[in-house]
């Protein structure tokens, strides 16, 4: 169990065992590895194509009923919001509009290393019994696509035990609270044994009191090893599935904020999913054929060096804008419904007061 062949000496450092391991040589004193480059270089990126126009373009109309119920259901939720103008506002003109928006989404798997170390429960040290995988040979299960997930694997035959750091092989270390004595001036007479000259009955004169944080015994289990006295040491593979998504909103003329679209989806007009995407062609907006190109390009980029791209999807989709005018009290004042949900966006509701929440 103590041949050196196998395990390595209790003192040796970590970045001296895992440096010799082909594959590993970027993991440094202290556990510090890095992302690793994916084995395969990328592909080059094929030049721009049509993609298909859908049939139909229309801005989906929007009803005063839905319209006003939408109004309703803003006002409602603001608590320093009166419902007045949303219930006894007359609505005077509705003006459909729309705006388009491209998202691109990259799902990679990209793959970190770095020493690391668990307390020993007897599992066997296999370091150096057979030749260690390279971190991109390894087996690791893919989540389903697009879907963000970690998993971290232990390298097989990196594994050797060596004697804890923090409490050198023994399993305690001294209890903090009572600095190893296992007992602590007491609280009642300060530790002087007597309290208005007469003896302390809390520790019969004594002036100590027993430590609660170890039990009196001064020591308490050691923290990295879990009072095991050794440590598992290893290499290991984190490895991580992202999906990088990016949107553009094309500009409009409504006077609806950008930002208030973010958060609602829309009609969706086209959507395509390949190992690497080509920038899309012939939509009627040219910003979205703009945007196509450079988001791919910059993702294509981006997350070649360090990632593998697993696959990319891209989507176009129309979101339905609706700016209502309406008079309450005399005076005109416009909100806009927008979205598939039917938010509302308000800026200068008419009727709020200041709300004090006890």
């Amino acid at each position: 169990m103590n041949s050196a062949a196998v395990y390595p000496p209790a003192t040796a450092p970590a970045a001296n065992m895992f440096g010799s391991v082909p594959g590993y040589e970027g993991i440094m004193a202290g556990g510090a590895g890095g992302y690793l480059p994916p084995p395969m270089p990328v592909e080059p990126v094929a030049p721009p194509q049509p993609g298909p126009v859908p049939d139909d373009w229309s801005i989906p109309s929007l009803s005063e009923d839905v319209a006003r119920e939408a109004f309703k259901s803003f006002a409602s939720s603001h608590c320093c919001y009166s419902n007045s103008p949303a219930n006894d506002g007359v609505i005077t003109n509705m003006e459909p509009s729309n705006t388009y928006r491209y998202r691109l989404e990259t799902f990679t798997e990209s793959r970190s290393t770095e020493w690391s170390h668990k307390p020993h429960e007897g599992e066997p040290a296999d370091f150096y019994t057979q030749t260690a995988p390279r971190p991109w040979e390894i087996q690791a299960t893919t989540p389903s696509l697009f879907t963000n997930h970690t998993e971290e694997i232990r390298v097989p035959y990196t594994s050797s035990i060596k004697d804890c750091h923090t409490c050198h092989g023994t399993g305690t270390k001294p209890c903090e609270e009572c600095h190893g004595d296992g007992y602590k001036p007491c609280w009642v007479c300060n530790g002087s044994g007597a309290s208005n000259n007469v003896s302390c009955g809390r520790c019969d004169g004594t002036g100590k009191d027993r430590c609660t944080e170890c039990n009196s015994q001064g020591t308490k289990q050691c923290e990295t090893c879990k009072g095991k006295r050794q440590l598992l040491t290893y290499i290991n593979l984190k490895v991580e599935w992202v999906n990088h998504v990016e949107d553009h909103v094309v500009e409009q003329n409504s006077g609806l904020k950008i930002d208030d679209l973010r958060s609602v989806s829309g009609k969706e007009l086209f959507k395509n999913s390949q190992y690497l995407l080509y920038p899309l062609l012939g939509f009627p907006n040219p910003a979205i054929s703009e945007a196509s190109e450079r988001l791919i390009r910059d993702h294509q980029s981006k997350y070649a060096q360090s990632s593998r791209i697993l696959q990319q999807r891209q989507t176009v989709e129309l979101i339905p804008i609706t700016k209502v005018n309406y008079k309450w009290k005399g005076d005109s004042h416009v909100y806009f419904v927008y979205g598939n949900e039917h938010q509302v966006s308000a800026d200068n509701y008419p009727a709020t007061c200041c709300c004090v929440i006890l």
